[in-house]
């Protein structure tokens, strides 16, 4: 699934491929992808302008002028790519926007998972999802009282902690293993026995991780592609994600996978021991 980094090397690149253009029509090829009838959403963006794209988590804000906003969310396996008027359509391609220059907007999915809400700017943060995101992983958003207090109160533990949109935008299974990796936490500990030191470091740790990798446009490890259909190249910098078997970057021990919450977590288990209940 594309996480924070792709997401925002996606919004980089439809920002300098189609910010300013015109949509001439429309076409939805799969109804089930868009939040209204597909006529009336063909209908409600044709002669529009794609004014700017905006970024929330995961979520894409697509702004078209008249107040409107497409909330684009790509799932698993969405992708945007731009084509010349007339190129035919792959068996993959969902909705079409056809702009006036003569090219053509296309959103494609291979697992149909996708969806675009068209609503009301201003209305965006009221798409399910958004409704309860939490803070960006920045400096300005990710503050250390914030993580002290919602941390501070969780039994859970921390994987899938980090992977609940609710209390931080945009990670998801990758980054979630490479920062616990950096912070040297291990992926069972709960999340209310981290000592600050650990919170300092592990806040350190992901706002560090996300921007390296929205400088290296991404990690492609199914069929993740930015908007100039290239593939990221933050893989190369992974150090647990994918690896396991593989020596620890850091202490050489083979690097072990297990599954926490229905997901594959990497992690080495001599660099990040679990502790017991400690605060400092």
């Amino acid at each position: 699934m594309p996480e924070l980094p792709e997401v925002e090397t996606v919004r980089r690149g439809l920002t300098e491929l189609v910010a300013g253009s015109r949509i001439k029509t429309v076409e939805v090829l799969y109804p089930k992808m868009v939040n209204l009838p597909a006529v009336d959403f063909e209908k409600a963006l044709q002669n529009k302008e794609i004014v700017k794209i905006d970024r929330r988590g995961k979520y894409l804000f697509i702004r078209i002028n008249g107040g409107l906003t497409i909330v684009s969310h790509l799932r698993m396996e969405g992708k945007y790519d731009v084509e010349p008027e007339g190129t035919p359509f792959n068996k993959h391609t969902h909705i079409v926007f056809h702009l006036t220059d003569g090219r053509q907007l296309r959103y494609n999915d291979t697992r149909k998972f996708g969806r675009m809400n068209l609503v009301q700017t201003g209305q965006e943060m009221m798409v399910a999802g958004l409704k309860t995101i939490g803070p960006e992983p920045t400096e300005k958003d990710l503050t250390l009282a914030y993580m002290t207090k919602v941390f501070g109160k969780s039994r859970k533990i921390i994987k899938p902690f980090l992977l609940d949109q609710s209390k931080i935008a945009g990670l998801g299974n990758i980054y979630a293993d490479e920062v616990l990796w950096l912070s040297k936490i291990n992926p069972k500990q709960p999340v209310n026995t981290l000592s600050l030191q650990e919170l300092k470091r592990l806040r350190k740790n992901i706002i560090d991780e996300i921007q390296r990798a929205i400088a290296g446009h991404g990690t492609t490890v199914h069929s993740y592609s930015t908007a100039y259909g290239e593939a990221g190249n933050f893989q190369n910098h992974l150090n647990v994600y994918g690896h396991q078997g593989e020596p620890c970057p850091r202490c050489g021990t083979p690097i072990e996978k297990i599954k926490l919450a229905q997901r594959g977590t990497h992690f080495c288990p001599t660099c990040q021991v679990l502790h017991g209940d400690h605060h400092e």
